[in-house]
């Protein structure tokens, strides 16, 4: 459960995780506007293509990617059939199911496989910066680029302390299977309701706790930042020519009708 959420392949030495993170998070804001703004799934559906191919070419466990897409791959196949069977008029399949008759429409297919892709095309985005970019390298470039600086702390907080709650909640799970308490059915309600209030219990006293903690080492409101250094070569011109290759893009594909 650790290793799906955090990120260690960043630590590994290849050509994208040695690239400055302002260059990374330059285009993948760039790969992220051109998914929002596309009128065609072909263009968030290339952007999720290549972006998997590059979590592939650099050693990202299949079984890891699976998971993570797992989520928003059930996401956008609900987008799909939510629309198909509500939205539009031209009819593409019928069936009867326990006397209810359910038509597919053109229209509403068309809506969905967008919406579906760019489900998927912004999340493999994400995941990619976040396979190949530490966090605490994506936090420093948003609060240099502006970001209130409230809101990358609290951001910085909840990435540290998932792991801490994900760590609780997984001794709970153990300690409670040992015990049979997910035997059956009848006992694995309750036992993942007493999980579940466990762990909002321990969040709340380790909320407490690491407020003390910091007061205790000077937090005065604002954690400080240390400067960044200059961006190499390389690094300018991938912030340079990764969002025009996404503004080309869009124009030959994403802002015509699909």
């Amino acid at each position: 459960m650790t290793e799906l959420f955090s990120d260690i392949f960043a630590g590994r030495n290849d050509a994208l995780t040695r690239l400055d993170a302002r260059a990374k998070v330059i285009a993948a804001s760039s790969g992220l506007l051109a998914v929002l703004f596309s009128r065609n799934a072909l263009l968030p559906a290339g952007v999720f293509a290549a972006c998997l191919l590059g979590m592939l070419l650099v050693r990202i466990p299949a079984k890891w990617l699976s998971f993570r897409l797992a989520g928003p791959a059930a996401t956008a196949l609900v987008l799909v059939l939510l629309h198909g069977f509500t939205v539009g008029v031209t009819p593409m399949a019928s069936a009867s199911f326990a006397g209810i008759r359910l038509t597919l429409m053109e229209e509403g297919v068309r809506r969905g496989l967008l919406l579906g892709a760019r489900v998927l095309g912004g999340t493999s985005v994400v995941l990619l910066l976040g396979a190949v970019t530490p966090a605490h390298r994506i936090f420093h470039v948003l609060r240099r680029a502006g970001i209130p600086a409230g809101w990358v702390e609290i951001a910085m907080l909840t990435y540290r302390y998932t792991f801490v709650l994900l760590e609780h909640a997984a001794e709970v799970s153990a300690a409670q299977r040992v015990r049979l308490g997910y035997s059956h059915p009848a006992r694995s309600m309750p036992a993942i309701g007493t999980l579940g209030g466990t762990v909002i219990l321990r969040s709340i006293d380790q909320a407490v706790r690491t407020h003390e903690a910091m007061t205790a080492r000077g937090y005065t409101g604002s954690i400080p930042f240390g400067p960044m250094g200059a961006m190499g070569r390389r690094d300018r011109w991938v912030a340079i020519l990764v969002p025009l290759l996404f503004v080309a893009a869009w124009l030959l594909v994403g802002r015509g009708q699909g």
